[in-house]
């Protein structure tokens, strides 16, 4: 059996400190084979926000693998959000985009975040063609047999609603991952866990969501999920501080905005909308 924590929306800058900290000593004292973060580390993508990221991430001692969230990429620079948007991301660069290879077990990250796209909301997520092709190349090249997982910050399609195109090109890479045999999709950025099927012209596929371990909680509170995986079958136990049961902490549908309650004095328009510039750089 593998034992593998997935967590996402750490937010540091508004983290959930105790949440944290409990999760660390659940990984000291329990050692899964990994853990799986799907994005947004930071609040605001600033410098001392990824310092205590990326030093909490480094203190983990068992295999690791990062995605890059929306709040992940700089705000307040736009040259580097451009040209060179993971700088900030320091001491853990190995750890970003990382494939894993578990026993009986395969993770493949998926970008879904980009640094510019055409629509004024750059927060929701978009799978590019040059994105999806590079997920697929890596798992055309892994061996058969293995439980094949895809690590995402974006949920690939909202499920049980008519969304506003949450993630562009989503539907189209479920597809395709379905088609591979891609058991899940294990992603982030709803801030509240799920477990969903996904059907799709190649067949279903399972959308796993984790929680947030910050303060920007939506219904839920802060959480993980515990993935065991035994001959294919994945079982799915969220953990959360208030120790609430897995049916009471999943949420029935990826909702179309997927957005946490905004702050007090934070703007109405969503944070990453900003003006629209030349063709998108991926």
């Amino acid at each position: 059996m593998t034992r593998l924590f997935h967590i996402s929306d750490l937010h540091f800058g508004l983290e959930d400190r105790a949440a944290l900290a409990w999760f660390r000593e659940c990984v000291r004292r329990e050692q899964p084979d990994a853990v799986l973060i799907t994005g947004d580390l930071t609040m605001r993508a600033r410098s001392r926000e990824f310092t205590a990221a990326c030093d909490w991430i480094g203190a983990l001692d068992v295999p690791v693998t990062v995605e890059v969230g929306n709040h992940d990429l700089p705000y307040f620079n736009p040259l580097e959000r451009f040209f060179d948007p993971y700088r900030r991301i320091r001491g853990i660069e190995a750890l970003v985009e990382r494939e894993l290879d578990l026993p009986g077990v395969a993770v493949v990250p998926l970008k879904t975040t980009a640094r510019a796209q055409w629509r004024l909301d750059w927060s929701k997520g978009w799978v590019t063609p040059k994105a999806l092709a590079k997920t697929l190349a890596a798992i055309d090249a892994l061996p058969r047999g293995a439980t094949l997982l895809v690590t995402a910050h974006h949920p690939l399609v909202e499920a049980g609603t008519r969304g506003r195109a949450l993630t562009r090109g989503g539907a189209r890479a479920l597809r395709e991952l379905a088609k591979r045999g891609v058991a899940a999709v294990l992603t982030g950025h709803v801030h509240d866990a799920f477990d969903l099927v996904a059907q799709t012209e190649a067949g279903p596929i399972r959308m796993i969501g984790a929680g947030t371990l910050s303060q920007r909680i939506r219904s839920t509170p802060p959480s993980f999920n515990e993935l065991r995986i035994k001959d294919g079958d994945i079982a799915v136990r969220v953990r959360n501080v208030e120790a609430v049961p897995t049916p009471d902490m999943q949420i029935d549908d990826v909702p179309p905005d997927a957005l946490p309650p905004r702050e007090p004095g934070e703007p109405v328009a969503p944070i990453d909308a900003v003006p629209p510039v030349d063709p998108p750089v991926h």
